[in-house]
């Protein structure tokens, strides 16, 4: 048979769910996940195959009215990851859209599709977050929605239950164009391990301190050595902007440190199927947001004033 191969972007706006669905989708966890909006900075690639179609899923950061240098290098970086794309698949917050005071009109989900209009590029609406919704209630929000975009296609879906994943993986398959895969069979993901690395840690992170820790944080792979005995030892430093920032990371007597390096070592060693030495250290950089090689670490193009 022939065989096909493209790109698919997720696209949507902050906590719509993106990083999820990919992970579904590809079957195992190449993007990280915290209860956080905006925990995506880059645009992450995972690798799927349906029968003899390779798709390459791009997990992008949200969409949203930029307010800083971050926020803006975040948006063009979703909207690269669309623009490379074959097929573009929009993600909506059913519950929330369903339930905001303010209505759809003033969501970041209807500056995305009035964008996508303006652009005439087509895509796919999948409405996440499902469950336990009343019927009644999304309905509704299907025809509002339909009514606003040109979507090729509409699906109801729960990406952390995987209601409906296969259904969105099948028709995005049937869009990829003729071509030779891109990627080995078993690869799952295409992002560097010093990156891959930096990301697992900052979810740590954003899981342990979602509720003291503001947006103020980076970390970076700064050393990797790899040692004779097939272990790699990693030393990675969590940028913050104050010192009651670096505090709060370290935590009494370093114990929230700790804590952080040991669940990020854990799964490390389960990513790369070997032993990980992992070591942290904090470091104040009131400016980290406004300089060049901090975006360029967390793979971001610097956008210029």
């Amino acid at each position: 048979m022939t065989r096909r191969c493209g790109f698919a972007a997720i696209i949507g706006a902050p906590n719509a769910g993106k990083s999820t669905l990919v992970n579904a989708l590809v079957g195992s966890k190449v993007a990280i996940v915290s209860p956080k909006v905006q925990t995506t900075r880059m645009s992450v690639r995972g690798v799927a195959l349906v029968g003899d179609t390779q798709i390459v899923f791009i997990d992008t950061p949200g969409i949203f009215k930029p307010r800083r240098r971050l926020d803006r290098a975040m948006v063009d970086a979703a909207w690269a990851g669309a623009g490379e794309a074959d097929c573009i698949v929009l993600l909506a917050d059913a519950e929330e859209l369903a339930t905001n005071p303010k209505g759809l009109a003033a969501s970041d989900t209807h500056a995305i599709i009035e964008a996508l209009r303006a652009d005439k590029r087509k895509a796919v609406l999948a409405l996440n977050k499902i469950d336990g919704m009343k019927r009644t209630d999304l309905l509704p929000l299907v025809q509002q929605l339909s009514g606003e975009g040109d979507f090729e296609n509409v699906f109801l879906i729960s990406a952390l239950k995987g209601d409906g994943i296969g259904d969105v993986k099948t028709w995005v398959a049937s869009r990829m164009p003729e071509g030779p895969w891109l990627y080995p069979e078993e690869q799952a993901a295409d992002i560097p391990s010093r990156l891959l690395a930096a990301e697992i840690t900052r979810e740590k992170i954003y899981l342990r301190l979602h509720d003291e820790l503001p947006y103020a944080c980076a970390v970076e792979s700064e050393k990797w050595e790899e040692r004779k005995d097939g272990s790699v030892k990693i030393d990675q430093t969590i940028y913050v902007q104050r010192e009651g920032q670096k505090a709060i990371v370290l935590g009494k007597g370093g114990a929230m440190i700790k804590l952080i390096g040991e669940m990020a070592r854990k799964e490390l060693e389960e990513l790369f199927q070997r032993r990980v030495h992992l070591f942290l250290f904090v470091k104040v950089q009131e400016d980290w947001s406004e300089q060049r090689d901090r975006f360029r670490a967390m793979g971001l193009n610097f956008p210029e004033a």
